[in-house]
Parts: C-alpha cells; sequence; structure tokens
C-alpha cells in the first residue's frame, strides 16, 4: 500500500482582483463575510496588495470584514497594502514579518480607529512606518474626525511618518499603546481643551503628547499658558502629560479632581495653583515637572496621591488644608514630595494649624513649617516682599518697569501695575480670606489676603 501526502487548503475560496492578484479568504461570521487568510505551502504576498471591501464569488457578494492570524506572515517581499473601510479586525500576527513593508493605504481614517487589532504584529504600520490615503499621498498631518469617538489599541503604533495629530472633539478614549512609538510627531492639535480633558487614556503610548511634546490650539498656535475652562469637572490622568511647551497652568473653579500622570514631566511649569473646587489629585499628578518652585494646594484637598509631587525639589509649598490628612512621607517609596522637598522647602499653612502638621503623617517630615499671617508672604529666591493691606496687594524689591499682574484662584485677571522705584501696588476687589496669584514677570507667588 503506498500512502499519498494530503494537502490541506488553508482557504476557502480565492479571488483574482481586477489588478490581478489573488488573495484567498475564509468565510466568516457563519459565511455570511469574508475573511483574508493565507494560500498556504510555501506561497506569499507580495507587491502591492489591495483588499477590495466586498468580493463575488459564484455570483454571491460578501463583504471582506477580517484579515485572519498570520495571514501576511513572513511575506517580506510585500510592499504595500491597502486596508479597505470594511475591515473591522485583523488577528494576531497578521503582517509578521513584513519587514518589507513600506507603506499602509488607508482611505477612511475613522474606519481604521475603530479596527481591533490582535497585537503589535497585526497591525501593518509595525513595519511599514508610514500611512498613505492613496497610492502616492502621504498622511503626515493626521486628522481624527470629530465622528470618532474611540481610537482603538496599538491604531498608530510605530507610524513615525505622522508629524502631527488633530484629534477631534468627539473622541473620549484613546487605546493602549494607539501612538506608541511615533517618533516623527512634533504638534498634537486639541481645538476643545474641555474635551480634551475628558478623554480617557489606556497608559503610556496611548497620549501622542508622549512623543510630539507640544500642544497646539490650532495649526500655528502653540499653547504655552493653559486654560482650564470653568466647565471642566475632571483632568483625566495622562491629560498633558510630557508637555513640555506649558510654562503656566490655571485650573478653572469647577474642577474636582486632577487625575494621575496628569501633568506629569510638564518640564516648563513653575508654578502652580490647585483652586479650592479640587478634592483629589492622582499619583504622581505633578511628578518629575522639573521647573517647579512653588505649588498652592487648595483647602478642598482631601487626598493625594503617591508620588504627586516626587522627581522635582520644589522650594515653597503652600497648603490651605485646614485640617491635614495623612501623605506620604520622605522615608517612603511612594513620597509625595521629594525627600529634598521634605528638607529643605518651606511649607506655608493657614494660621493656627502648625501643631496639627506637625502631628500629621507625612506632613510633619516637613523640616520648615511656617503660617500664614496677616496675609504676608516672601519670595526669598528674588528678596521680594509681598503684602496684602485692604484688598490691595504691595510688592516691594522688583525691577524698575516690571510688570505685575494678580489673579483670583479661578484665573480671572484682579489687577496690574508696573512697578516703579521697584515697587508697585495694585488695587483689587479680592475678599479678605480669598487667595491672590500675584505674577511676577514670569514667576508666581500666591498670597492671602487680609
Amino acid at each position: 500500500m503506498i500512502l499519498l501526502p494530503l494537502v490541506a487548503s488553508a482557504h476557502d475560496i480565492e479571488v483574482q482582483n481586477a489588478d490581478g492578484v489573488t488573495i484567498y479568504y475564509n468565510y466568516f461570521n457563519n459565511g455570511t463575510e469574508l475573511e483574508v487568510t493565507f494560500r498556504g505551502g510555501s506561497y506569499q504576498y507580495q507587491g502591492n496588495v489591495a483588499i477590495p471591501e466586498e468580493v463575488t464569488f459564484m455570483n454571491r457578494t460578501r463583504k471582506v470584514t477580517s484579515i485572519g492570524g498570520s495571514a501576511f506572515d513572513n511575506c517580506y517581499k510585500l510592499t504595500s497594502v491597502t486596508i479597505p473601510n470594511s475591515v473591522t479586525s485583523i488577528g494576531n500576527a497578521a503582517f509578521s514579518g513584513c519587514s518589507g513593508l513600506k507603506k499602509v493605504i488607508v482611505k477612511d481614517i475613522a474606519a481604521w480607529c475603530g479596527i481591533k487589532f490582535g497585537g503589535l504584529e497585526s497591525n501593518p504600520l509595525y513595519y511599514a512606518k508610514h500611512l498613505y490615503s492613496d497610492e502616492d499621498t502621504e498622511i503626515t498631518n493626521l486628522v481624527i474626525p470629530n465622528s470618532v469617538t474611540s481610537i482603538g489599541d496599538t491604531a498608530f503604533y510605530g507610524c513615525s511618518g505622522l508629524t502631527s495629530v488633530t484629534i477631534g472633539s468627539g473622541v473620549t478614549s484613546i487605546g493602549r499603546e494607539a501612538f506608541w512609538n511615533c517618533s516623527g510627531l512634533k504638534k498634537v492639535i486639541v481645538k476643545d481643551i474641555a474635551a480634551w480633558c475628558g478623554i480617557k487614556f489606556d497608559g503610556y503610548g496611548s497620549n501622542p503628547l508622549e512623543f510630539a511634546r507640544h500642544i497646539y490650539s490650532n495649526e500655528d498656535t502653540e499653547i504655552t499658558n493653559l486654560v482650564i475652562p470653568n466647565s471642566v469637572t475632571s483632568i483625566g490622568g495622562s491629560a498633558f502629560v510630557w508637555c513640555s511647551s506649558l510654562t503656566s497652568v490655571t485650573i478653572g473653579s469647577g474642577v474636582t479632581s486632577i487625575g494621575d500622570g496628569a501633568f506629569e514631566g510638564c518640564p516648563g511649569l513653575t508654578s502652580v495653583t490647585i483652586p479650592n473646587s479640587v478634592t483629589s489629585i492622582g499619583r504622581g499628578a505633578f511628578s518629575g515637572c522639573s521647573g517647579l518652585t512653588s505649588i498652592t494646594i487648595g483647602s478642598g484637598v482631601t487626598s493625594v496621591g503617591n508620588r504627586a509631587f516626587d522627581g522635582v525639589d520644589i522650594p515653597t509649598i503652600i497648603s490651605l488644608i485646614e485640617n491635614p490628612f495623612t501623605i506620604k512621607g520622605k522615608t517612603s517609596n511612594f513620597r509625595t514630595f521629594s525627600q529634598n522637598t521634605f528638607l529643605n522647602a518651606t511649607l506655608y499653612v493657614p494660621k493656627g494649624t502648625i501643631d496639627k502638621y506637625k502631628a500629621t503623617d507625612g506632613w510633619k517630615d516637613f523640616l520648615f513649617i511656617e503660617g500664614i499671617t496677616n496675609g504676608i508672604a516672601n519670595i526669598p529666591a528674588q528678596a521680594v516682599l509681598i503684602q496684602s493691606v485692604g484688598g490691595s496687594i504691595k510688592v516691594q524689591g522688583v525691577d524698575e518697569g516690571t510688570q505685575v499682574n494678580v489673579y483670583s484662584t479661578n484665573g480671572t485677571q484682579a489687577g496690574s501695575a508696573i512697578s516703579q522705584s521697584g515697587a508697585a501696588t495694585i488695587n483689587t476687589n479680592l475678599q479678605p480670606g480669598s487667595i491672590a496669584i500675584v505674577k511676577i514677570g514670569q514667576k508666581s507667588v500666591k498670597v492671602a489676603i487680609k
């Protein structure tokens, strides 16, 4: 008896495109749709492969909705692939080993954002690095339409050809590693800051700012002085992570929570005031903001996450919290402030609360605690004296002609003046007991109004 090898077919049907390229398919979803697969044996797809949106076979037309796992595995001679709008899923390792890929052609960005990828090498961009809208037009300035609500996991992973991305106001979530290794990104354009603050980012690589580092309100206008609108109630986790272009942030009076890592690694921030409306500050919210010289924590804060202000040595801490709660101290691996901040900074606290702070775990690790008395605060680094008297702010010790601005904690300007003979007086309508933000040139300090 002679045994003959059985040759198993890896596909159900094969159909030749109009350009002469044969693509192999399996029936999918109970035979109502088609999934791209491989032929089997030593056959490999090569050159330019344009997957059609629908296929007619034996007078029956079906949509192509999936690319199966390993469908293009090790097709190293494949140079470009066109993904139709109809595809909603691409299986694990579908494009594994496709080292020759140079372009991925996608005609509908909204449809692309909705594809479910089975893993890194299921996305052809992992190798191609460049996204096209047609055979000749590379997408460098990516625009996510307002109709898109979610950008899927690894959607633009490794797409180094992107230089800018505009995020539509309809986006509410961005998946894991959606923009990871997009090394060419230079700007993220956000036209609606309130909507941006509400996006749920799924960990590192989901926020394009991690690579772009610069946020814009339009193609030409970079945001350096960020204003969070009063309509915002929560600043989402990682919302402005690693955004090196920010030099100041005004947090609206409607904000009640600041998410984990919301401003992590923003080196341009020098002074931050957290308004009284905020009740929680997330883990690592301002960690690694290396330029910070002062931070004011509003009276409404009831919880501060691990390492919220770690990774930066801050000379001045102003806490308006009347009843301090436990935070992580200087010996903890999850300390709230850096060890140098605990040991060298001056912690200013409301009058009459010093003993409370000295008795509360974490806060008691500050070696230098002073009360805010009679509305007077000192800026040692500049040898500037600021005093509030009857609603007016008096500033002494500044250079001639220095611009001095006074703001309320919700970011509203309360007055301004130009210094003369080293001093300036700014009349305000701020009420006694409130906090004023006094900005002298590029430096800011918080003062309790007497």
